[in-house]
């Protein structure tokens, strides 16, 4: 079933109903369109509602204001059939069941993907210059600047714009009609983190959902839905449908901890060249609402002297994970070991919290802790600001590295003028919570005082990349 077909059967299905249509009131492009082609159809931006009687004039009304198409198609029934008209005929009246809940379904032989092996932080050497290691990593693809794309397109559309790219999430306002506003505003945001699927496709699809969860927390948004676009190999092997199989659990699994659920998705299958598979890639959509545009948080740091928190990391954690990550890639040139493990219900939690301490007014920019862990996490918060470096309390010992590039999950960094206030709210909410660093009033990242990097060297590194990888292929 494809297009308006599936569509209907979808929405009839779910509400155990049945839909009676008469295709002649369907607006079309073409004359002379048969009821096949009108409901198999694929044309695009198209929405169907259903509404009360009542209600008619009202919707027609929204319709009207924003010059859209409005047409009354239909009638909700309780046949559980799918009755089509057209000039004046029964075309088709075919019970929904069988195209719903008991049509046919692929059970496609599949293989799970081995277990990896944990890493331990202490059996990955340490780095001579963590400032170098730094600027690799925020230079590499996964992290480099995507302003050479964003600056050739205008996304500040009507001026509604609050939070643009380069954040954790996009934040637009929402319009009340053609020239008033409203102070609510939409968080978008998409995310996935392939070589986390790849080392496990459940764990991996799990976070892919809650990547998104916390970069709309971040701005102070609460999450509402996702949307999903699974990319992967040819499903006709089973170690590929293993990768289809374990992402989809780790989604749902994720969506129904989060309440956080799932309203659309596509497919593409089959993404292959010369027999080698891209990698698993479950790309998630996340949209949230912030009732308020003024409570907005964004990652850039706002003042010298202010401290940085790390929520979601007690502070006797001092190995970061490294398995998966992009420093073992990056630096030591490795590619393996287990992803960072999750721990949905304290995912939900700190995210809760994160946007309760949003709503008070307790910090001044916040930043989600993923790809590169938690100093590059800093880096991009730095990078945010005008002329703000920070300093980092960097334990002491060989894991240091892994404490700076670990990718440990379910964390976000704060930036607060009061840090008393924010560790006594995460200690009544039972949020693990530590202070890392301060916020420095001149161009320096620096750990323990000692200088590791300029955010000026650091931010040419970063915007290079991608400009150069373009020019290169030009």
């Amino acid at each position: 079933m494809l297009g308006f077909m599936r569509v209907l059967n979808e929405m009839a299905g779910k509400g155990g109903l049945g839909i009676e249509l008469d295709l002649d009131r369907v607006p079309v492009r073409e004359e002379g369109m048969t009821a096949y082609e009108i409901m198999l159809s694929e044309s695009q931006e198209r929405m169907l509602m259903i509404i009360r009687p009542e209600s008619e004039d009202e919707a027609r009304a929204v319709f009207d204001k924003w010059d859209l198409d409005f047409a009354v198609i239909g009638t909700v029934t309780e046949t559980g059939h799918i009755v089509l008209k057209k000039d004046g005929m029964v075309q088709a009246d075919i019970p929904l069941d069988p195209l719903v809940e008991n049509a046919p379904e692929y059970d496609r032989p599949h293989e799970p993907t081995p277990p990896q092996t944990v890493i331990a932080a202490a059996d990955v050497p340490t780095p001579a210059d963590l400032g170098a290691a730094l600027a690799t990593l925020m230079s590499c693809p996964d992290m480099a600047s995507r302003r050479w794309i964003w600056e050739q397109y205008d996304s500040l559309v009507m001026g509604d714009t609050i939070i643009g790219p380069g954040g954790d999430a996009a934040l637009v306002r929402i319009q009340d009609g053609f020239d008033t506003t409203t102070n609510r505003a939409l968080a978008v945001t998409v995310d996935c983190t392939p070589r986390y699927v790849l080392a496990d496709p459940k764990v991996g699809g799990a976070q892919a959902v809650v990547e998104t969860w916390r970069n709309i927390c971040a701005t102070g948004a609460k999450p509402l839905a996702v949307t999903n676009n699974l990319n992967f190999g040819n499903p006709e092997k089973p170690a590929i449908m293993g990768q289809i199989v374990g992402s989809v659990e780790g989604m749902g699994e994720a969506c129904r901890a989060l309440d956080y659920p799932v309203i659309s998705g596509n497919v593409s299958l089959y993404n292959e060249t010369e027999g080698r598979a891209i990698l698993p890639t479950p790309v998630i959509g996340g949209v949230g609402l912030l009732e308020d545009v003024r409570t907005a948080c964004t990652i850039a740091l706002k003042g010298a002297g202010r401290s940085l928190v790390v929520i979601g990391q007690s502070p006797d954690r001092v190995d970061g994970w490294l398995g998966a990550s992009l420093y073992l890639r990056e630096v030591e040139g490795r590619e393996e070991g287990a992803p960072p493990p999750l721990d949905l219900t304290m995912e939900r939690r700190c995210g809760e919290f994160i946007r309760s301490l949003i709503g008070q007014g307790l910090v001044t920019a916040c930043h989600d802790v993923s790809d590169g862990g938690l100093l590059c996490a800093v880096a991009e918060m730095a990078l945010g600001s005008r002329g703000l470096g920070a300093d980092l309390l960097i334990p002491d010992g060989k894991t240091a590295h892994s404490w700076c590039f670990g990718e440990d999950q379910g964390r976000y960094v704060v930036e607060a003028d009061d840090s008393e206030d924010v560790l006594k709210s995460a200690e009544a909410a039972g949020i693990p919570a530590t202070v890392v660093g301060s916020v420095l009033d001149d161009d320096r990242l620096t750990g323990n005082g000692a200088i590791l990097i300029s955010v000026a060297e650091l931010r040419s590194r970063h915007e290079a990349w991608l400009p150069d990888y373009m020019a290169a292929g030009a």
